[in-house]
């Protein structure tokens, strides 16, 4: 069944679904609209508000940077790529290999988004690799969003942004509500929260495979412009060190890097022993840069890699700013007024699901965890106060809004696809359809723990 709606869902989606910087601007389009029919801002307010906000996220673009760039050069370096590569052998049919690469982009995802995005990537051009060596068909459009898929539970784990925000004596919850910390422990680590990702993977594991074409349906194999790309890359072997000048040596030498990975990781550990688990998305850019510079050769090793990484940022850097000036109209009104709709007809049992689906919501116009959870927040934990419902509650639904409409929101999937070399309208039609299943288990969840 769910072939026979995978099938032409990815075929509307691949005719009609424009390339994610279009998406941008359409978006802008529609929220200027809307801000102007129920809101009371005027055109000119509501363009000095939307250029205003252009660079109104830049400190958080540069962040999300890091975490795209860190998290490529991580999954490249030699001894990771070499890990990545092995494991890529593990499936041995074409439906294991949908859900075996679902699986480990959604386990990469809970460490780190961006690493969740590229190892989603990395391990679907692999596996591809591995399949054509030994001549079985495997649909590549199925592959990379098998891998893009896995990325519905980045918001549940280690880099979501809005309970690290919560749990930060800088986050909403302490400074703009007066309501002291959350703590990641009442948040990402409660128990239903690790449950849902459980039954969130096994669904992925699942479903994916019932997409496959049938016996008699064409098989789009992985373009040789993408396998060939991944087998030509220079991470697989260190940089030789050179007999050459001073500054070659220094290039070429371990010492470097591992000086200043020692330094970071120092850092890290007083931080923590400071702070507790008290996690930021800097903290993350840095725990996994410590790592990439203890592991990497050399600092030539590392420039290359880099060099090579900043193709899966360029397409943020230039679509973050409009996102910025859509959460700048959002703010002036509307994104207050969508909320508060949500909140007047909530009870407190169904609290937390009204915040997820205007979570989901706000997502497609806002694609940023951070900048819509310090939208959203305050409206919902203020409800919740009101209403007695627990604040873990809320701040988790928002998550599982921004994550849940991430499939049918092109903006993250681009740098995952700059590693795969595919379009956005390849995978959408696919992941449209993890859409409608995950986002019964995110319901259900805060469901059940509203009710409790």
């Amino acid at each position: 069944m769910l072939r026979r709606i995978a099938g032409p869902a990815s075929r509307i989606v691949e005719r009609w679904l424009p390339g994610a910087f279009v998406f941008a601007v359409a978006l802008t389009l529609v929220v200027a609209a809307l801000s102007l029919i129920f809101t009371d801002v005027g055109p000119r307010d509501l363009t000095r508000a939307w250029g205003d906000g252009l660079i109104g996220l830049l400190a958080f673009m540069t962040q999300v940077a890091l975490v795209l760039l860190l998290g490529y050069t991580l999954a490249n370096l030699p001894p990771v790529h070499r890990l990545l590569t092995r494991v890529a052998g593990i499936p041995r049919s074409p439906r294991a290999a949908y859900a075996f690469v679902a699986v480990v982009a959604g386990l990469a995802s809970l460490l780190s988004f961006g690493l969740g995005l590229i190892v989603g990537g990395v391990v679907a051009v692999e596996v591809a690799r591995r399949f054509k060596e030994r001549g079985i068909p495997l649909h590549y459009p199925l592959l990379v969003a098998s891998g893009y898929s896995g990325f519905v539970v980045w918001h549940m784990g280690y880099s979501g942004s809005g309970p690290l925000n919560a749990a930060t004596d800088s986050g909403v919850y302490a400074t703009t509500l007066d309501m002291g910390t959350i703590p990641v422990s009442d948040t990402i680590f409660a128990w239903w929260n690790i449950v849902a990702i459980v039954v969130v993977l096994v669904l992925l594991a699942v479903i994916m495979p019932l997409m496959a074409p049938g016996p008699n349906d064409p098989v789009r194999e992985a373009p040789a412009a993408a396998l060939e790309d991944s087998a030509g890359s220079d991470s697989s072997e260190p940089v030789a060190q050179e007999a050459g000048s001073p500054a070659d040596r220094l290039e070429t030498s371990r010492l470097v890097t591992t000086v200043l990975g020692v330094l970071l990781g120092l850092y890290l550990v007083i931080y923590f022993m400071d702070e507790g688990f008290d996690l930021t998305l800097d903290i993350v850019n840095w725990t996994f840069l410590c790592l990439i510079l203890l592991i990497v050769a050399n600092a030539r090793q590392l420039g290359g890699l880099v060099a090579r990484g900043g193709r899966t940022v360029v397409d943020v850097l230039l679509q973050y700013p409009l996102y910025a000036g859509i959460a700048a109209m959002m703010s002036t009104g509307l994104a207050e007024e969508l909320s508060n709709w949500v909140v007047d007809a909530a009870t407190p049992g169904t609290l937390g699901l009204f915040a997820f689906l205007s979570a989901g919501l706000l997502n497609l116009f806002v694609p940023s965890g951070g900048g819509q959870f310090a939208l959203q927040a305050p409206i919902f934990a203020t409800a919740a106060e009101s209403l007695d419902v627990s604040q873990p509650v809320v701040i988790m639904a928002i998550a599982y809004g921004d994550q849940w409409t991430n499939m049918i929101q092109p903006f993250w999937a681009v740098p995952l696809l700059a590693v795969a070399g595919l379009r956005v309208r390849d995978i959408l039609g696919y992941t449209s359809i993890v859409l409608l299943f995950t986002g019964v288990i995110f319901a259900a969840t805060l469901l059940l723990v509203g009710a409790g």
